[in-house]
């Protein structure tokens, strides 16, 4: 991996399924609780640099799920609601990639860094990431702009939130993506220093 300075004007903040379908308490314990907050905080920098902020929504068509379109958890959590002018990308599937024109939008944008937020890390955000990594973007994960559920693995064994954050950015990092917290990935910004791509 070689040392590179972040260029905005290459660099697209992607903000992954933050839908109020995630408010529900059928997902259980979560980690993270002011994931929402960063990502509010990078989207803010983003739109005062007039810079690229692409929403994903995941929708369900099974009427009873809370991705429906018909459902109220369908709806981006208030905090990230897009701009009029932002792109939304609507998606199927776990990967933001598959079924829809992310990877056509960026190209056609020139844009060769991915900035990855959203929920939920071991699902649609890792997902996303190993996609954005193998289609040659230089991505950027952010360790605190995404979160987990505890979930029980194929023994009935329960893994915390934390754990299960904690892995799935480890089976991450360096091999898919740069990972930094929001403050450090806003510095590197600001005092123009490079991250490893």
């Amino acid at each position: 991996m070689d040392n590179k300075l972040i260029d905005l004007n290459q660099t697209a903040l992607v903000v992954i399924d933050v839908q109020k379908a995630f408010n529900d308490p059928k997902w259980g314990e979560r980690n993270n609780l002011h994931a929402e907050s960063n990502i509010a905080k990078l989207v803010k920098r983003w739109r005062q640099q007039q810079q690229t902020v692409i929403h994903i929504k995941h929708l369900s068509d099974k009427v009873d799920s809370l991705f429906h379109p018909e459902h109220d958890g369908f709806e981006c959590k208030e905090i990230v609601v897009p701009f009029p002018d932002e792109k939304i990308i609507t998606k199927k599937e776990n990967s933001a990639f598959i079924g829809t024109n992310l990877e056509s939008y960026l190209k056609e944008l020139q844009l060769t860094t991915v900035v990855i937020t959203g929920l939920t890390t071991p699902h649609c955000v890792s997902t996303t990431t190993r996609m954005s990594s193998n289609l040659g973007f230089n991505t950027i994960l952010l360790s605190d702009a995404t979160a987990a559920f505890g979930i029980y693995d194929h023994k009935g064994n329960y893994i915390d939130p934390d754990t299960i954050h904690a892995i799935s950015l480890a089976t991450l990092h360096d091999e898919f993506a740069t990972i930094v917290s929001t403050d450090q990935l806003i510095e590197t910004i600001d005092e123009n220093h490079p991250l490893r791509f």
